[in-house]
Protein backbone atom coordinates (compact mmCIF):
# COMPACT_ATOMS: atom_id res chain seq x y z
CA UNK A 1 0.00 0.00 0.00
CA UNK A 2 1.35 3.38 -0.93
CA UNK A 3 2.00 6.04 1.64
CA UNK A 4 -1.27 7.92 2.11
CA UNK A 5 0.60 11.15 2.80
CA UNK A 6 1.32 11.47 -0.91
CA UNK A 7 -2.40 11.56 -1.82
CA UNK A 8 -4.38 12.85 1.17
CA UNK A 9 -4.59 16.60 1.65
CA UNK A 10 -6.12 18.70 4.40
CA UNK A 11 -6.83 22.32 3.57
CA UNK A 12 -8.66 24.45 6.14
CA UNK A 13 -10.52 26.39 3.45
CA UNK A 14 -11.63 23.34 1.47
CA UNK A 15 -14.40 20.95 2.55
CA UNK A 16 -14.26 22.34 6.08
CA UNK A 17 -10.74 21.02 6.59
CA UNK A 18 -11.70 17.39 5.94
CA UNK A 19 -9.10 15.00 4.59
CA UNK A 20 -9.51 14.94 0.80
CA UNK A 21 -8.14 13.02 -2.13
CA UNK A 22 -5.34 14.91 -3.92
CA UNK A 23 -6.77 18.34 -3.15
CA UNK A 24 -10.10 17.55 -4.82
CA UNK A 25 -13.48 18.10 -3.25
CA UNK A 26 -13.78 14.35 -2.68
CA UNK A 27 -13.16 13.43 0.92
CA UNK A 28 -11.60 10.33 2.41
CA UNK A 29 -14.89 9.79 4.25
CA UNK A 30 -16.71 9.79 0.88
CA UNK A 31 -14.46 6.97 -0.33
CA UNK A 32 -15.00 5.01 2.88
CA UNK A 33 -18.77 5.58 2.79
CA UNK A 34 -19.03 4.20 -0.74
CA UNK A 35 -16.94 1.16 0.16
CA UNK A 36 -18.90 0.56 3.37
CA UNK A 37 -22.12 0.86 1.37
CA UNK A 38 -21.10 -2.12 -0.73
CA UNK A 39 -19.47 -0.48 -3.74
CA UNK A 40 -16.39 -2.35 -4.88
CA UNK A 41 -13.17 -0.47 -5.61
CA UNK A 42 -13.67 -1.16 -9.33
CA UNK A 43 -17.21 0.23 -9.19
CA UNK A 44 -15.97 3.30 -7.33
CA UNK A 45 -13.29 3.92 -9.97
CA UNK A 46 -15.82 3.48 -12.78
CA UNK A 47 -18.32 5.85 -11.15
CA UNK A 48 -15.70 8.50 -10.40
CA UNK A 49 -13.14 8.33 -13.23
CA UNK A 50 -10.98 11.07 -11.72
CA UNK A 51 -10.15 8.74 -8.81
CA UNK A 52 -7.22 6.37 -9.06
CA UNK A 53 -6.66 3.01 -7.43
CA UNK A 54 -3.95 4.57 -5.27
CA UNK A 55 -6.52 7.04 -3.94
CA UNK A 56 -8.58 4.20 -2.49
CA UNK A 57 -5.47 2.63 -0.96
CA UNK A 58 -4.52 6.01 0.49
CA UNK A 59 -7.99 6.49 2.03
CA UNK A 60 -7.73 3.08 3.70
CA UNK A 61 -4.19 3.84 4.87
CA UNK A 62 -5.30 7.19 6.26
CA UNK A 63 -8.06 5.65 8.37
CA UNK A 64 -5.79 2.81 9.48
CA UNK A 65 -3.19 5.20 10.91
CA UNK A 66 -2.83 4.05 14.54
CA UNK A 67 -2.83 7.57 15.98
CA UNK A 68 -5.91 8.69 13.98
CA UNK A 69 -8.65 10.21 16.11
CA UNK A 70 -11.74 9.33 14.06
CA UNK A 71 -14.04 11.36 16.29
CA UNK A 72 -12.89 14.50 14.50
CA UNK A 73 -13.61 13.25 10.97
Amino acid sequence: MSDWRQRITVEPDKMGGKACIRGMRFSVVDVLDYLAGGMSPDELLAEFPYLECGDIDAALGWVAEPERDLRSV
